[in-house]
């Protein structure tokens, strides 16, 4: 047995070096013949020619597909680069190639470290520009037959059961990347933990493998190996050939192939072997989210979700061991994929657990006739297709609304805050040693690193301080006093508005104490700011939101007027004071004053405009307090 742990701790030690590599020098950059390499200053328009990689999907700014380049004006080019379409009603599809007029330039990388912007997201899928279309044109129109059968597939059941549970069942089939979901729907199951639902991943390809195998159990063996490599490549065309699929995949059709031939295969080594292949060949899979958590989860269920049933079971009476094993696979497996959670998203579902051992029953049979219902629409009869579907079209609903109505519990959403990376490195340490069950000095030994991360991390959530965010001519200030916050935002539209809920939750906070908004202009998305915060206030019928001398506050946390029309403020956060100037007009008065009020301390000055030169080095001169923000 001890043989065996050092031989799992070593293969995972070489793993995670593999991770490791892959995470630090793993990122793809762009080649010398990269689109980016061309933009120009000032932008200019180019007209490019390349195919299209996915359809056209649509988001609340407007509507984007990637397209692999292989022409720019009439030079020869090798990249990708992101299509931004003004107009989402002309149809573009995968596989087609266009020629788009436009202005090519960089994506802008992420208004603040926490909040990852369109440079990073590109970078992810090896694409490092934009094009902002102007006009595109179709030049062809090849036959794409993987891409049809899904678009048909998703396109028939959302036909046949309606547009939402019809999406559902696609997603089911195809995953949630090949099928846009309506927000509400993905927020839905994200918050109840049923994320996994949606992403084609193992869970998918083990109904669909178990369900062939389970058919063909009585066959030859030369007829069931074919019957299972053909369920995993179809699995594989259909879902697309994502990091999670493809680990998902080479596990089945090893731990298949070593079943067949008589040997018992280890599933340590069979994961282990998967990844480092899989890494070996793309390292920049390692940055890919899905990768992580697929991985993460598979380990936990391999390694820890046995030893945590073995304990499980020794409590429960012997008629309850069946329930031990449905408790204890969604544990190990959440147990896993925390660290990642709280390093990507900074949140965690409360209720998963509860929400797995609800769901999970029904899952597996919805995952299963959600298949056949896929298979039926393209064969069967169009007249019989809503009757036939009727029970599956049924549970899919009840799916969806156990999962909407567990993701309005209170508190479903946990929003830790994103910890720093080596916050949660040593919080991995601290866990390690548990999960895998190691002897019990080394679990005492393990408590060290977990309470320091989970001392450092308290400590950075219950710290005061301010946290400045600018992005296109908006300016956002989130002021944070013992795991409160309030904020200032110079804008009130609905861009502003998703920026603050971003920022909020991010650092860790479901609602505001109170945001005041800075607009001239009354906002029309009042109820989005409200949602945020407990208090608002806002412009109204041509008034400031506060007058001089109005006091806003809350524990810790205030605003208030200085008593000059410029409308310069004070905001204290615990014992800071800071200068607020959200125009030039403030700044313009306090030059006029050439000093700061004598009688308190300013701790440092926020800007909410982009200064200029001489504004820059006069703040520096003769601003209040040592710290700025916005220069």
């Amino acid at each position: 047995m001890r043989r065996r742990r050092s031989a799992d701790a070593f293969a995972l030690s070489l793993l995670a070096l593999l991770v490791l590599r892959g995470m630090l020098w793993g990122a793809p950059t762009p080649s010398r013949s990269d689109p980016s390499r061309l933009t120009q200053t000032p932008p200019a328009a180019v007209a490019i020619s390349g195919r299209l990689l996915a359809d056209v999907r649509r988001f609340p700014s407007g509507c984007s597909c990637l397209l692999e380049v292989d022409r720019i004006e009439a030079r020869r080019v090798e990249g990708r680069t992101e299509l931004q379409l003004p107009d989402c009603s002309a149809p573009l599809l995968q596989g087609w190639r266009v020629q788009a007029m436009g202005v090519l330039r960089r994506p802008l990388p992420g208004a603040h470290p926490l909040l990852p912007g369109s440079a990073e997201r590109l970078a992810r899928q090896g694409s490092w520009s934009q094009l902002r279309v102007e006009r595109i044109e179709v030049l062809q129109r090849p036959w794409t037959p993987l891409a049809d059968l899904r678009r048909d597939v998703a396109h028939r059941l959302q036909q046949a059961v309606g547009p939402r549970r019809g999406g559902f069942l696609a997603a089911l089939v195809l995953g949630s990347s090949q099928v846009q979901l309506p927000d509400d729907v993905r927020e839905a199951f994200r918050m109840a933990g049923l994320s996994h639902a949606l992403a084609a991943s193992g869970f998918h390809l083990s109904v669909l493998l178990g369900s062939v195998l389970m058919l063909a159990r009585r066959w030859p063996s030369g007829l069931r190996l074919p019957l299972a490599a053909m369920a995993l490549l179809l699995f594989v065309c259909l879902a697309g050939a994502q990091p999670s699929v493809v680990r998902a995949v080479l596990m089945a059709a090893m731990a298949l192939l070593i079943r067949e031939s008589g040997h018992h295969s280890r599933p340590v080594g069979v994961l282990v072997l998967t990844l480092s292949g899989m890494l070996l060949l793309r390292p920049a899979w390692a940055l890919s989210i899905g990768f992580q958590l697929s991985a993460a989860a598979t380990a936990g269920l391999i390694l820890t979700a046995p030893r945590l049933e073995q304990a499980v079971q020794a409590c429960l009476p012997g008629r309850c061991h069946g329930l031990a094993a449905a408790l204890c696979i969604p544990v190990a497996a959440l147990l896993w994929t925390l660290p990642l959670q709280l390093l990507h998203f900074g949140a965690m579902p409360l209720y998963a657990l509860l929400a797995n051992l609800l769901v999970a029953p029904l899952l597996a049979p919805l995952t299963l006739l959600a298949m056949l219902s896929a298979l039926l629409v393209l064969v069967g009869p169009t007249g019989l297709l809503p009757v036939l579907l009727w029970p599956v079209h049924q549970l899919a609903g009840l799916v969806m609304i156990m999962a909407s109505w567990i993701s309005h519990w209170p508190g479903a959403q946990l929003l830790t805050g994103r910890p720093e990376p080596w916050v949660v490195a040593l919080l991995v340490l601290g866990m390690l040693p548990w999960l895998l069950g190691a002897e019990r000095c080394c679990r005492r030994w393990a408590l060290l690193p977990m309470a320091t991360a989970l001392l450092v991390h308290g400590l950075v959530q219950l710290g005061d301080g301010l946290v400045a965010v600018e992005r296109f001519g908006r300016h956002w200030l989130l002021a944070r006093h013992r795991g409160r916050a309030a904020l200032v935002s110079t804008h009130g539209d609905p861009r502003s508005c998703r920026m603050a809920q971003r920022l909020a939750a991010v650092h860790g906070h479901a609602r505001l104490d109170w945001v005041m908004l800075l607009d001239p202009v009354a906002t029309d998305v009042l109820p989005c700011w409200q949602a945020l915060a407990h208090h608002v206030e806002a412009a109204q019928q041509g008034l400031a939101p506060i007058v001089i001398g109005q006091v806003l506050q809350s524990t810790g946390l205030s605003v208030r007027r200085l008593p000059h029309r410029s409308g310069a403020m004070v905001m204290r956060v615990g014992r800071q004071r800071w200068h607020l100037f959200p125009r030039p007009q403030a700044l313009w008065a306090l030059q006029a004053q050439q000093r700061s009020d004598p009688r308190q301390v300013i701790t440092g000055t926020w800007l909410g405009f982009k200064p200029s030169g001489s504004q820059r080095r006069w703040l520096l001169q003769h601003g209040a307090g040592s710290r700025f923000i916005g220069l």
